[in-house]
């Protein structure tokens, strides 16, 4: 009866243990994915910088934290369509396919941020609003609506089979560091505005692209395993 308690209680702590290595990884990948998002170049971006240039770092951090405003929407909205899409087509094959999307659009902000210069940002605002500007530019930027399509709402799903801890790492460490990236940009900015056009901002965001690239390479493996599984499936 011990012997039976005492291995019943080693699979219960390695299931656990397994869960918290798997939740790490989505953890690593919301780090990653954020802040490759928080400072890449893209109209969100222009908005900090030139808020922060011309009205100071309150109204920078404004625009930065407008993503925790515009993104719930987002994501409620790519669920609502992946989720309907999966019950009219067999799950695996429609995150599979996803999957495949997801690589391309990974493989495209990498190419991106390699190709990316540090020219300067020119927008011409008036004081005050910043943060509806913000809200705004997102709701209108079509990246996070294809980024939690093709990228954050299949992660999401595939937390979810794993326990809600791995989805809540995953959220967690994107807006982290999306949000804490661009906070950080704004301080940097307002005390040294020669940043932008340094050479060390243009390597982080060139390291960030070849990292995109390579976290596409196993997005194309998890899509082409997924359908594989749905063709399995259908010939059995």
């Amino acid at each position: 009866m011990l012997s039976h308690f005492g291995l019943e209680n080693f699979i219960c702590h390695f299931s656990i243990f397994v869960c918290m290595i798997e939740g790490l990884e989505f953890l690593i990948s919301g780090v990653v994915f954020g802040l490759a998002a928080g400072i890449a170049p893209g109209p969100l971006l222009a908005l900090v910088f030139s808020e922060t240039l011309k009205h100071g770092k309150k109204e920078g951090a404004k625009v930065a934290i407008s993503p925790l405003i515009t993104d719930l929407p987002i994501i409620v909205f790519v669920l609502f369509i992946l989720s309907t899409l999966s019950s009219l087509i067999e799950c695996n094959f429609v995150i599979g396919v996803v999957s495949l999307f997801g690589a391309c659009y990974l493989i495209y902000l990498g190419v991106e941020n390699l190709r990316v210069k540090t020219d300067k940002f020119e927008v011409e605002l008036a004081k005050g609003g910043a943060l509806k500007r913000g809200v705004i530019v997102n709701l209108l930027n079509p990246h996070p609506y294809l980024f939690w399509l093709s990228i954050g709402g299949p992660m999401i799903f595939e937390s979810l089979d794993i326990h809600i801890s791995a989805t809540l790492l995953f959220i967690l460490g994107f807006y982290s560091l999306l949000i804490g990236s661009k906070t950080a940009i704004v301080v940097v900015v307002e005390k040294s505005k020669s940043f932008i056009k340094s050479k060390y901002y243009l390597y982080i965001v060139r390291a960030l692209g070849i990292t995109l690239i390579l976290f596409a390479l196993f997005f194309v493996r998890d899509g082409l395993e997924l359908i594989g599984l749905f063709l399995t499936s259908r010939i059995v």
